[in-house]
Formats: structure tokens, sequence, C-alpha cells
């Protein structure tokens, strides 16, 4: 614990010479008696630290010397590429190393680009759940990053989701995790089932980690899986995210839409199928109106998006929904058509 306090703190001094007692020991969170101990410490094991008193004193090392203590380690240069999201550092269990990540490269910057480092650290930052909920960490996430980062096959248990009301079920799955997606707050692994139980689809599976109830090594499977080289995580999450998206669109609803509601359609509805939804649209009437067929999750979500674009569309089918946005504007021309006043 000790020594890499030591470590730290002369780290400390390189990249911002002139830090006083005071300051050393905010950062390293001890007492300045603690600070005066170890920077004797430092001098003992030959790194040149001197305090200097005065107005512009405080700890520096010796004019070129440099300490070489700067080379990272594998899982501080594996979290330079995530320092920017400080809630994923969290969740993964690798905070401490992206500090002492961009600590160590701070040490190795000029002053100029660690000044300019500093200023875009303080003016940007991301956050990465989505409104209206309490970020957590799944309880097995930190594990099931350590397999990822070793390419250790594990075995899981996950509650799939039961359909129309039906209580989870949980599955047993052995899986080849490949990498984790932080999506709107929600974990996601991607792995691959190993070749002998996988598929025509090749086996890969994307699976929620806050549902993954328990998580263990593979049975017999002590060395690292071959990874697939030509894999890559984001490309394969994109064409996951889409085509789950589609997936979820089951239905279909035909609509006549103004030219206005033509323009706000893409913020009403979901996005998976507005394109999709365009491809069909008829050539303008002479309203300006355009028929087209609009996929849509269901017809109860449907109603739901399309009330919020009023007069500017009209479901032409199906003819049940029709009938629904007709008792629907019914009821809005009773509650709207008498003065508040006449309703006391």
């Amino acid at each position: 614990m000790r020594a890499a306090r030591l470590i730290r703190m002369a780290l400390l001094v390189q990249s911002s010479p002139g830090l006083t007692a005071a300051a050393l020991a905010r950062e390293l969170e001890v007492s300045e008696r603690t600070v005066i101990r170890d920077a004797q410490a430092l001098q003992d094991a030959g790194v040149p630290i001197r305090a200097e008193r005065g107005r512009t004193g405080g700890y520096r090392l010796a004019p070129g010397y440099r300490t070489r203590l700067t080379t990272l380690r594998p899982t501080e240069a594996e979290t330079l590429y995530l320092s920017g999201l400080p809630t994923a550092l969290r969740d993964l269990g690798l905070s401490d190393a992206a500090d002492g990540a961009r600590l160590k490269l701070a040490a190795t910057m000029l002053p100029s680009l660690r000044a300019a480092a500093e200023a875009s650290a303080r003016r940007f930052h991301l956050d990465a759940p989505a409104w209206f909920r309490e970020p957590s960490a799944p309880e097995l996430l930190s594990e099931l990053a350590r397999a990822v980062w070793s390419d250790r096959t594990v075995e899981l248990a996950y509650a799939r989701p039961g359909r129309d009301g039906a209580p989870p079920r949980t599955v047993t799955r052995l899986l080849e995790p490949y990498g984790l997606v932080l999506k709107a707050g929600v974990w996601y692994v991607v792995g691959r089932l190993p070749e002998e139980s996988a598929g025509r689809d090749g086996g890969w599976r994307t699976y929620r980690v806050d549902r993954v109830t328990a998580l263990g090594p593979a049975p017999g499977g002590d060395g690292p899986f071959d990874r697939v080289p030509a894999f890559d995580l984001a490309a394969h999450w994109r064409a996951h995210s889409a085509s789950f998206a589609r997936a979820l669109l089951r239905a279909t609803v035909t609509v006549r839409l103004t030219e206005r509601g033509l323009r706000r359609l893409p913020a009403a509805v979901d996005p998976a199928g507005v394109a999709e939804a365009l491809a069909s649209a008829t050539a303008p009437d002479a309203a300006g109106r355009v028929t087209l067929d609009l996929p849509v999750e269901s017809h109860d979500v449907a109603f739901g998006q399309l009330t919020g674009l009023g007069a500017d569309v009209e479901v032409l089918a199906p003819a049940g929904l029709r009938v629904r946005f007709r008792e629907h504007a019914r009821a809005l021309a009773a509650l709207y058509g008498t003065a508040p006043e006449d309703q006391r």
C-alpha cells in the first residue's frame, strides 16, 4: 500500500512541480506528516525530491530528473480508451487503474500539453445513463469484465423474461464473452456459443448483464478460447441493434399524412420503421398528403404514438384502429366543444 503511495507521490511531483505538503496530503488522502515521511523515504530510495520554502516553494524533483515509473501496466493502457466514461470505469471496477494511467500519462507530457488535457476534462463530461433511471452496476459485471479481458469461457445462468405476463425462467449457457456494451445505462454482454452448440447464425448472442444471476468458469475450460480475428464489436452491435429494433415492429398501419405530419413522423414513431415507411409512400395527392405503410410495434403502441400528430395524420387501416381514433376524436370534440364557464 505504501509502495503504491510513494510511486503516486513521485509522479504527482513530476507532473505538477511545486505541490505543497498540504496539496499532496489531499491528493494522497494522508496527513501532511505522512507526506514529509514519504518524501524522506523517496530520498532514501534515490529519488532526488526536495522541499523548497517560500511563496513559490513546494516539492520538486532535481532539474533534469525524471522517474522511470511512467511505463503503463496492461490494465492501465486498456482503460485509457474508457477514460471519458467515469460511470463505466466505476461499474467495471477500473477507476483506480484509470486514475493511475492518467497520472502517468500527465507525467510524460509537456506543461502546455498537460494544461490542454486538463482543460478538456473540465469542459466535457459524458453522463451515460438515461433520464429517470437510478444507475446501478450489475452485481456480476466486474467478474464478467475479467472474463472478457482474459478470453475465458464462462457458464452463466440467465433470467429470460416470460411472454404475455409469464414469470422469467432461468436458462444456463456456456458463452465465450467477446465484449461489453453500455447502452443508455444498461450493460450488455456480446458473446459466442462454443462451436459444438453454435447454430447457423454462428452462435452469437447478446444478454443483459443485470439478468445474469450466476456466473462461473466453464467446466474444463482452463485456457482462453480462440477469438474470431475478424470480429468487430462496434460493427456487430450496430447490426444487432438495427435488427433488434426492426424485429420489434410486428404490425403495420396505413396512414395518410399532411406535409407537416410527414416532417414530424420521425420524432413520433420508432425510427427503425421510418425509412421503410417512406419507401412505401405514394406521391402527394391534390391536398399534398401522402399515404404510406408504417411498421409499428403494435396497434396499441401506434395509437399512443400517432395521437401526438393530431390532425396531421389519418389512420386508414386497420379498421379497428381507425374506429379507435374516431372515438378518440369524438371524445375530444365533446370535451372541448363546451366553454369551461359552461361546465361550472
